[in-house]
């Protein structure tokens, strides 16, 4: 079957929506989430569009970057990324907390801060891209939409010569190999409860100067 074909784009703040809906979707079912968001209590579903709800209007508020991949104009794949030098801003947000509180409670929240530090526990000193969140939308799974969006992602963030490269994590264990796969390397692991959450980082490539022989 041909790959499908989509195009990248620099999102803004009027696809916020669109994002919400996709990365809803995307995080649901993911052993992650339903262990910081409690999917054994009632109203899980509730919690879990709350807090991406949260995340992603933050993350527009403040003006991040966000690459969607799109098809016949419809938002299919995306990812949320913080520079290096704002990459924290938007936990330490009192406003962002206290949204958190008023819908997901205290428990969830503070679950959700700790595993955030722990992730962030997990880098070396030095200039990293992270991606908070991404996803494809599950209809469009199997496509190769996934790899096209980490061929976008990790395109953008080379051209930062600021940048030693591009940071995820994930506690889904099918798509650790899919991460290695691509380049990714292990950086540490964080335990939350029953699930391991491996922290992966994808260096930018090494300038053509720094191949060349010395001497």
């Amino acid at each position: 079957m041909p790959d499908t074909v989509a195009e990248v784009r620099l999102l803004d703040s009027g696809y916020s929506r669109e994002v919400r809906s996709l990365l809803y979707h995307a995080y649901r079912h993911e052993p992650t989430f339903a262990y910081l968001f409690d999917a054994d209590r009632p109203g899980f579903d509730q919690r879990v569009r709350a807090t991406v709800r949260e995340l992603v209007n933050r993350h527009f508020l403040e003006d991040l970057p966000a690459i969607g991949l799109l098809i016949e104009e419809r938002l299919v794949g995306v990812a949320l990324i913080a520079p290096p030098q704002r990459r924290l801003d938007i936990t330490e947000s009192w406003a962002w907390r206290m949204r958190m509180l008023l819908t997901t409670g205290l428990g969830c929240t503070r679950r959700y801060l700790d595993y955030h530090a722990a992730v962030l526990g997990c880098l070396p000193p030095g200039p990293y891209h992270i991606l908070p969140l991404l996803g494809v939308h599950p209809e469009f799974q199997g496509k190769r939409l996934g790899e096209r969006l980490l061929d976008a992602l990790h395109a953008w963030c080379a051209e930062d010569g600021g940048s030693q490269g591009l940071v995820l994590d994930t506690g889904n264990a099918r798509y650790l190999e899919f991460y290695q796969r691509h380049g990714y390397q292990e950086l540490g692991e964080v335990a939350l409860g029953p699930i391991r959450e491996h922290v992966l980082f994808h260096p930018n490539p090494r300038p053509e100067a720094s191949l060349a022989g010395g001497g």
